[in-house]
């Protein structure tokens, strides 16, 4: 089966790969384990080091590497560049904090001295997404190595030539033969690596579907998981809130990525009060951004990832009309105005539902795109039944200058973040996750890295 990298702009083809075969994969077993035997017994100042200087190649190519994502999957450049210069942050960070949060944590106990020691589990499978192709490995890598476990990748077919720079960074920096390894596999061959017993867990950053399934097959075989997956993100607004600054956070929020991100802001719920300026201000921003060529750095946004993307936000925004929403702006993917060598790309317009009933099927579906949903409910409790009206749980913004309002939607809402005032992003200091249907577990900061460790009592008499 060929894996392909395909210009999302023009639907040109940039290079193809063929997947390796079940021997390859096996192989690339072997050298895990392999090099797990030994990595697990270098100093920590030692990993420090190679991931200090993983960073400083990220730096120094950030133009480089950001022009990959963007070809390969579209994002505009800026935020291609952006997302390189994170993975250096969160390099740098487990670099510096790793050994503070491994390092033995005593205990008092009536034993002549007790404590937790973590160490490093083995092979870890980490299956990721084309949406955020670095920053999405790097959170992972981060923290694995310097846990001393050693990464297996698979990651998503659209974003091949991402995933083979993200191994030679890491080969560069200094990381032995076998501590990372790149598999361009198909996800039917998945199963070989999961049942393989020398690999010791996983974790996916994808759709339900894929969470499904990656859990189930690990599930059979004993093995942890940690899943990222959709996300629905309510972002309140409430009477008292600064509506300026609100509308203009509510535009990047939805419009991250082209909207293609699992923390996007997708439903938007305003007190009725402010309802109808909340709507006219966010329309006139919608119709002020710039759709075209992502490599270009006045282009706001860029296209989607495949066209599959594209029929299916098409087949959403007429099943919402047919639901009982009202389109306010956008909708129709033929109406947006491009230059030739754009025409074959992945395009979609930025969209606006609004008056959407609460009992639409619709409503409980991600739209995986610049697609924002309006909503108008009465007070604060209305947005609050709405917010959690949602098989999602992941992020959640919520916007007030009531202390009490404040207080009541930071302990209500849902999720697996709350923020008050501010758009949904991740930070390597802070834990990163969702509930319900978007997943379980953490990445980032302290509770990222203890994920994949053996947690070891130790009692000394």
């Amino acid at each position: 089966m060929g894996i392909a990298s395909i210009n999302p702009a023009t639907g040109e083809t940039l290079k193809t790969f063929e997947s390796l075969s079940g021997a390859a994969i096996s192989s690339a077993i072997d050298r895990a384990q392999a090099t797990f035997e030994q990595y697990r017994q270098t100093e920590m100042a030692q990993r420090s080091e190679w991931l200090h200087r993983a960073a400083q190649i990220l730096l120094d190519k950030k133009e480089h590497y950001g022009k990959i994502m963007t070809l390969e999957m579209g994002k505009p450049i800026a935020a291609a560049v952006a997302e390189v210069e994170k993975c250096a942050l969160v390099c740098r960070y487990y670099a510096d904090k790793a050994a503070e949060f491994l390092s033995d944590r005593l205990i008092p106990t009536d034993a002549g001295k007790s404590f937790v020691r973590y160490q490093p589990l083995g092979i870890v499978l980490a299956v990721m997404p084309w949406n955020f192709p670095f920053w999405q490995v790097f959170r992972f890598a981060a923290p694995a190595l310097m846990a001393g476990n050693v990464g297996i990748l698979k990651h998503a077919s659209n974003v091949p030539q991402s995933a083979l720079a993200i191994e030679e960074i890491l080969l560069e920096a200094g990381f032995p033969e076998g501590a990372f390894q790149t598999l361009l596999i198909g996800a039917n061959q998945v199963s070989q690596v999961i049942e393989d017993d020398r690999v010791k867990a996983a974790t996916l950053t994808g759709s339900e579907g894929a969470g499904i399934s990656l859990a189930s097959a690990a599930g059979k075989q004993l093995k942890k998981t940690v899943l990222e997956l959709g996300g629905s993100d309510p972002f309140v607004v409430m009477e008292s809130a600064d509506l300026e600054t609100a509308v203009a956070t509510a535009v990047a929020a939805r419009m991250i990525n082209n909207g293609q991100s699992c923390i996007a802001a997708k439903r938007f719920i305003v007190q009725e009060s402010i309802v109808d300026q909340f709507l006219e201000k966010l329309t006139a921003r919608y119709v002020a951004l710039k759709v075209g060529d992502p490599m270009q750095p006045e282009t706001e946004i860029g296209p989607l990832a495949t066209p599959s993307i594209v029929h299916e936000l098409v087949h959403q925004v007429q099943t919402a009309i047919e639901q009982g929403g009202t389109l306010v702006y956008g909708g129709d993917p033929d109406l947006l105005e491009l230059d030739d060598s754009l025409k074959r790309g992945n395009f979609f317009p930025p969209t606006i539902l609004s008056d959407l009933p609460l009992n639409a099927p619709i409503v409980q579906e991600e739209f995986f795109g610049p697609v924002a949903m309006v909503f108008r409910v009465p007070d604060l409790d209305a947005a609050i039944r709405l917010a959690n009206h949602s098989p999602f749980g992941l992020g959640a913004s919520a916007w007030s200058q009531n202390p009490a309002e404040i207080d009541r939607l930071i302990n209500e809402i849902e999720a697996g973040s709350v923020f008050i005032n501010s758009m949904v992003k991740s930070d390597p200091r802070l834990p990163f996750g969702g509930i319900k249907r978007s997943g379980y577990g953490r990445e980032l900061s302290e509770e990222g890295i203890r994920e994949f460790v053996n947690i070891k009592t130790v009692w000394v008499k």
